[in-house]
């Protein structure tokens, strides 16, 4: 029989789940609200529930399963299980996510970054294919990032590398949910962004964003912000250029340390598409030593 994965997204405003077989094909997915206000134990068992969901209607249960990996976020030890400190989770501070998981359903479980996960998964089905060398990056509430060099998943010593939502840009800057002041994702991250937008339609009464949200400012996010720019709005594709802008900076100093030419991004705000890809492009380039930017490449995750 083809054995078959649980997969496990855990994510700042959602939990994403999904059955999946060898070819890496999805064959049955969930989304269920994380509600991490609510603290670890709600999300622990909010991931309980989506797993349960999918293995219903799967009649051998467990048994055609080799195990669930998970993708969080924050630092996971090498353990392959402990998460330590996820940033946009109120409450956490050191959850043995794996082993309360394995507990549950009696099958193995690997815990990981989720941005390394999701590096791995372009190197082995997406853009990476083929690429010894590349930075991924993950925007959705938060900023995450994976490292995958000479072929290989880089973690660290202590499985913490690749925080490239956590990277300073202005020491002066906006409080980060980590605590830091002026981190990338200070700037770039889900809320950081309907911020800024949110500002600019103040000024800017006529905006498509508003009338997409029925003149309700409260109700506007990173995907009304796509649509508006994808219909040509002035206000979003400012909002968009200058998100690039700020993750392009934090992006030039990896590039120029790790000497990378291909930059991967995926998550929900990456699919504003070409008006934010293009400005990352161009504050790399703006940004990195002149002969880093031969061979210099952006590309959309697969």
């Amino acid at each position: 029989m083809n054995k078959l994965a649980i997969g496990v997204d855990l994510g700042g405003s959602n939990i994403k789940a999904g059955i999946v077989d060898a070819q890496g094909k999805i064959l049955r997915d969930a989304s269920i609200p994380a509600e991490a206000h609510q603290g670890p134990t709600h999300v622990l068992d909010q991931i309980t529930k989506s797993i349960h969901y999918l293995l219903d209607g799967f009649s051998n249960g467990p048994k055609e399963f080799i195990g669930i990996g998970v993708g969080s976020p924050g630092s996971v030890d090498l353990d392959g299980g402990t998460v330590k400190y996820p940033p946009n989770f109120p409450g956490w501070t050191v959850v043995r996510l794996g082993e309360s998981l394995e507990k549950e359903f009696a099958l193995h479980v690997e815990v990981d970054n989720d941005a390394n996960a999701a590096a791995v998964g372009e190197a082995k089905f997406g853009a990476g294919v083929g690429h010894k060398d590349f930075i991924m990056v993950t925007l959705g509430t938060g900023v995450g990032g994976g490292l995958i060099l000479d072929g290989k998943l880089y973690r660290g010593p202590f499985g913490g590398a690749g925080e490239l939502g956590h990277m300073t840009i202005d020491h002066n800057g906006p409080l980060c949910n980590c605590g830091n002041r002026g981190c990338v994702e200070a700037y770039v991250g889900a809320r950081y962004l309907t911020q800024r937008a949110v500002e600019k339609v103040h000024t800017n009464p006529k905006s498509k964003i508003l009338q997409l949200v029925k003149n309700d400012p409260t109700r506007i996010d990173p995907k009304i912000v796509s649509l508006a720019a994808q219909e040509g709005d002035a206000t979003a594709l400012d909002v968009l250029s200058e998100t690039g802008k700020y993750l392009g900076i934090g992006l030039a100093s990896v590039v120029n340390l790790l000497d990378v030419r291909l930059i991967i991004i995926g998550g929900g705000i990456a699919r504003a598409g070409r008006p934010l890809f293009d400005a990352v492009k161009e504050s790399v380039k703006n940004h990195v030593l002149k002969p880093m930017t031969d061979g210099l490449e952006v590309l959309p995750a697969k």
